[in-house]
């Protein structure tokens, strides 16, 4: 074996490891910060297999953004730990039922996983010769010129399925103050401050 193989190798244990330490950790920080671990070695499998452009969008998007963001949101809030344990704790029996189930679902369909034979003809037709093009600009005549009406169509479902959740957590509650947009741009400056003369000794009232 090569170094290319050894680090195949290092680099899928960190994320099969990571990934299950994601699952067990008690505590969402170290959850979060082992999801940054299976990220970079993610990013470094593609490496290994050719695609720098996957591995910088995991790095840049994933790294970079999406986990960043939930360390900071997890840091942020005020979650009771001990709350969280109980809780986790009674719904342990479902979660393990539906464990199973999935692993039984996976063993099927992989049992009966037949390849067909023009199979990997297919698939190379798709792809252009990576002699000829690289992966990157390849990747891109696929996104935006042979596919692109699937890919705009796909963009199209995302952001319907983003004003849908937005709109279906958007309620209004009593007692809770919302924010006037147009009360705060028309808004008289001569009558959003208003100077109190305190005199030494007196507080406000």
């Amino acid at each position: 074996m090569g170094v290319a193989d050894y680090a195949f190798y290092a680099f899928a244990i960190v994320v099969v490891a990571s990934g299950f330490l994601v699952v067990v950790s008690r505590n969402p920080v170290h959850s979060v910060l082992w999801l940054i671990l299976a990220f970079i070695s993610s990013a470094g499998l593609f490496i290994l297999l050719g695609a720098e452009f996957l591995a910088m969008i995991m790095l840049i998007v994933y790294v970079g953004a999406v986990a960043v963001l939930f360390l900071f949101v997890v840091m942020m809030l005020d979650v009771d730990f001990a709350r969280l344990r109980a809780e986790m704790a009674r719904y342990v029996p479902l979660a393990a039922l539906i464990g199973v189930v999935i692993l039984m679902q996976l063993a099927l369909a992989f049992g009966a996983w037949v390849t067909a034979d023009e199979a990997m003809a297919l698939r190379q037709a798709e792809t252009p010769d990576p002699a000829e093009v690289h992966n990157t600009k390849a990747l891109g005549l696929l996104l935006y010129d042979r596919y692109i009406y699937a890919f705009q169509a796909s963009g199209l479902i995302l952001l319907v399925a983003m004003i849908g959740a937005i709109v279906l957590t958007l309620r209004q509650r009593e007692g809770v103050k919302r924010q006037d947009v147009l009360a705060q741009m028309y808004r008289d400056p001569a009558k959003a401050m208003e100077l109190k003369d305190v005199k030494p000794g007196q507080g406000l009232r």
